[in-house]
């Protein structure tokens, strides 16, 4: 069902070419990148949180961890994750496919700044052997993102100036 919307939008914004159905589930970032032919970096994850109770999606690069005292600063409180068990109820996607595309109304995205250093990333597409190319620019406009925020680490925006 939830890879039927994904597809379905993707349809009616006219970028249905961008969904490759994989021989292979992508469990990990790092699986995901190897059954793609991508650098794990340019995986768009997108992690589900509970902020007052609510569930809020970030979208960070694969190299991307959440610093815990930048998202208290953005958020005001400490990052937790949507318990596992609950991501497909509240943001509409099952674990291994949660994408920024088709979820469940009133889910707020963000955008971490980790991905702009790139031109496209990969995200899931509602289930776990569904991948799709975008660029970040179709990534912002798409997902509805609300903003760009700035709440990661352990990630380069090139070799010279080191981590973040």
């Amino acid at each position: 069902m939830s890879y039927e919307r994904v597809k379905e939008y993707f349809k009616e914004i006219g970028l249905s070419d961008r969904i490759t159905v994989q021989k292979l589930t992508g469990d990990t970032v790092e699986h995901a990148a190897e059954v793609i032919g991508c650098t794990p970096a340019e995986i768009a994850k997108a992690m589900s949180f509970l902020v007052n109770e609510k569930p809020v999606m970030v979208v960070m690069a694969g190299d991307a961890k959440v610093n815990s005292s930048k998202f208290k600063a953005k958020f005001h409180l400490k990052p937790i994750m949507v318990p596992h068990n609950e991501v497909e109820n509240l943001i509409g996607h099952k674990p291994g496919g949660v994408c920024p595309f088709a979820v469940n109304e009133g889910v707020p995205i963000y955008l971490d700044v980790s991905m702009k250093r790139f031109t496209q990333v990969y995200t899931a597409g509602g289930i776990d052997t569904v991948t799709i190319r975008v660029s970040v620019e179709e990534l912002e406009r798409y997902s509805h993102a609300i903003e760009w925020i700035d709440v990661c680490k352990g990630w380069y925006v090139n070799d010279l100036e080191g981590a973040k």
